[in-house]
């Protein structure tokens, strides 16, 4: 049986807030390069299972992590992938003085953390449909 790997709600929204606020100083300030830090956070989490933001986080979690919310480990790291394309193109744009690029990738990514900390989940709506494709795609190949 394999083991389902589950992230505390709390550390997912701190990572959640990482984005947000790096974008919005970017915007404010600047500062191209503050969207390194969850970039980075990001694709270390993506491709060796740790991101720094959530492991600092997980100093500050008052209870055991087990008492939390979970937040499923696979979705957070499709929801992690799209974030990081967004970041990725945003600070290439602006490397590149492509403005328009930079903001419009920085403000998707803004508006889905924004809207992931409010409640609803942009990302978990795109797996949960992908799923859903894939799903019905096996079912017309097993006819």
């Amino acid at each position: 049986m394999s083991q389902v790997f589950a992230i505390p709600r709390p550390l997912v929204r701190l990572n959640q807030w990482t984005i947000l606020l790096s974008v919005i100083f970017t915007w404010i300030t600047g500062v191209t390069w503050l969207l390194v830090i969850p970039l980075a956070a990001n694709l270390l989490g993506l491709l060796f299972n740790y991101n720094p933001i959530i492991r600092v986080g997980r100093l500050f979690l008052k209870k055991a992590p087990s008492a939390y919310i979970p937040e499923d480990a696979q979705q957070q790291k499709f929801n992690s992938s799209i974030a990081s394309f967004c970041l990725a193109a945003g600070l290439i744009g602006y490397l590149l003085d492509w403005q328009v690029l930079g903001y419009i990738f920085t403000g998707m990514v803004a508006i889905a953390s924004s809207i992931a900390i409010a409640g609803f989940c942009i990302g978990c709506f795109l797996h949960f449909q992908l799923k859903q494709w894939q799903y019905r795609r096996s079912l017309k190949k097993s006819f």
